[in-house]
């Protein structure tokens, strides 16, 4: 079974002071800008998203662990897991699962605070979620005043456009211009 300790200690050992510099300010990290307060390894996202296919046993709670570091590669790997398991869960038509997933994803969406992250997540956890069910979780993030929750409910909503279903994302872009 993967463990938190496990996945931290590849990340100490993978991480890169150098790109990490580059990587905070292209995620505009300083006091005031969108990114304030993120830290990042300077892991690149071919080697998160390895590492991530390692931990797809990670617990829910450990995945939360994750989720709540200021640390931009451990949100993001965490989310790279919940894909993963929610792929599985899909795949294997266990409905009870996708549900706990979306679920989760959402008492946790103030840890799915950047483009990135956003963009990853939305269409592939509550887009895909969502395809055959009420989408009224999507009008209410649109309202919001938190920017993120208002990108999470367009981006969501690409999943829809893949499967030519447009209705959904044109409402919405009109709630949000």
């Amino acid at each position: 079974m993967a463990s938190l300790k496990k996945l931290e200690k590849i990340l100490e050992k993978n991480k890169n002071p150098e790109k990490a510099k580059v990587l905070q300010g292209f995620f505009k990290t300083g006091k005031g800008q969108y990114g304030e307060g993120d830290i990042f390894l300077g892991i690149v996202v071919p080697d998160q998203r390895k590492i991530a296919k390692e931990f797809t046993n990670l617990s829910l709670k450990d995945i939360k662990t994750l989720l709540n570091s200021k640390i931009h590669e451990k949100r993001l790997i965490a989310l790279f897991i919940l894909i993963d398991k929610h792929k599985i869960a899909s795949k294997n038509k266990e409905d009870n699962k996708k549900e706990q997933i979306f679920n989760f994803y959402l008492d946790n969406i103030k840890n799915v605070n950047n483009w990135d992250l956003v963009d990853l997540s939305a269409p592939n956890i509550l887009g895909e979620f969502l395809k055959d069910r009420k989408r009224d979780i999507l009008y209410k993030l649109s309202k919001s005043d938190n920017i993120w929750e208002r990108r999470i409910a367009i981006l969501s909503t690409f999943y829809f456009i893949k499967n030519d279903d447009f209705s959904d994302s044109l409402k919405i872009a009109e709630i949000l211009l």
